[in-house]
């Protein structure tokens, strides 16, 4: 399939990766009909206003609003899901369950309109947490989300509409497309409040250390926890490839390049120019231990994987945090 033939609807628009790609299928001339999101305007990460372009705030839980989402559309992103970093994920499972409303109400309205292509954002959440127990972590690969054991809450909403996607394909035809999220992260996207990821979070306590003069840090968990990160550029051109591909199946989507949150610091520090004082708080929410992506499979099937380093991103995340900050977004925020 070829994105430039089709009518796109993407929900979660106001999000991080939903922001981004609406932005990334228009510059390349694609026909993006319509942009969702739950949030006000005003908290859209990037509003597009262009010619054509409806940019909708409705609840996607809600079946009738699922319905308007789609109708006169033939591809659906589904980027739509409350979550957030760690921290919110651990402290909030019954809210990131409740996504599988969106998903699903999203499914039985794209085949209703006779959409067809359905794109469903995954996570790295889902896989058998058994595997993930150690820094020292066997990279990840698609057969190892089961038998399931995935994150609690939100891993388990991702597996299941994973698993809704596989049997509407099956049972009615509805062409879907699942890609695995490894850790997304730069400009553009939650960097303080709460619901932040590791890089924006580091970032932010970085530039609040070298700028208050007070150089030191709190890092959550022993600094020994490994991930590998995916720069946002490497998400958008992987997730279009999936989308136009022949894949039927959930594919990894995530960077292979594995580090220890302490790895994570220093380069960040690298590249603010400081070097801080570390506190680990050993009783804060750390995810599991060890997590990377195995890059086998799409490498054998599109020829591609992620390949952006992550220090080069980190310094684009920074710089864009960092300016953030200047003009006073982190009161803005907070108030939230």
């Amino acid at each position: 399939m070829n994105l430039r033939d089709q009518k796109i609807v993407v929900c979660g628009a106001g999000g991080f990766i939903g922001g981004h790609l609406v932005k990334h299928l228009i510059s390349q001339g694609m026909n993006v009909v319509r942009a969702v999101d739950i949030k006000p305007k005003t908290e859209w990460y990037q509003v597009h206003e262009i010619l054509g372009l409806d940019n909708v705030v409705a609840d996607l839980k809600d079946l009738g609003n699922c319905y308007r989402a789609v109708e006169g559309t033939t591809v659906v992103f589904d980027l739509a899901a409350d979550m957030g970093g760690m921290g919110f994920i651990e402290n909030n499972k019954a809210l990131c369950m409740l996504s599988v409303l969106i998903g699903t109400h999203l499914l039985v309205a794209a085949k209703h309109a006779g959409v067809k292509r359905f794109f469903f954002s995954s996570s790295a959440c889902v896989y058998n947490s058994e595997k993930q127990k150690t820094p020292q972590v066997i990279p990840l690969r698609e057969e190892d989300a089961y038998p399931a054991q995935p994150e609690d809450g939100y891993g388990w909403e991702k597996l299941f509409t994973e698993r809704m996607c596989r049997h509407f394909e099956e049972d009615f035809a509805l062409e879907c497309r699942v890609a695995r999220y490894h850790n997304v992260y730069g400009p553009f996207g939650t960097w303080a409040g709460g619901r932040e990821k590791a890089p924006a979070a580091i970032c932010r306590k970085v530039i609040e250390a070298k700028h208050s003069g007070k150089h030191e840090i709190e890092i959550w968990g022993d600094g020994k926890q490994t991930r590998s990160f995916m720069y946002i550029d490497d998400c958008l051109k992987g997730t279009q490839m999936i989308t136009e591909s022949n894949i039927h199946e959930p594919l990894n989507l995530g960077s292979d390049e594995l580090v220890t949150i302490d790895q994570l610091v220093d380069l960040v520090e690298e590249i603010a120019g400081v070097r801080l004082k570390r506190y680990y708080k050993l009783d804060a929410p750390k995810g599991v231990n060890g997590r990377n992506s195995d890059n086998t499979r799409i490498l054998e099937l599109l020829g591609w994987e992620p390949s952006i380093r992550l220090r080069e991103g980190l310094a684009k995340t920074y710089a864009w945090i960092e300016e953030e900050i200047a003009t006073g977004k982190e009161q803005i925020l907070a108030a939230r």
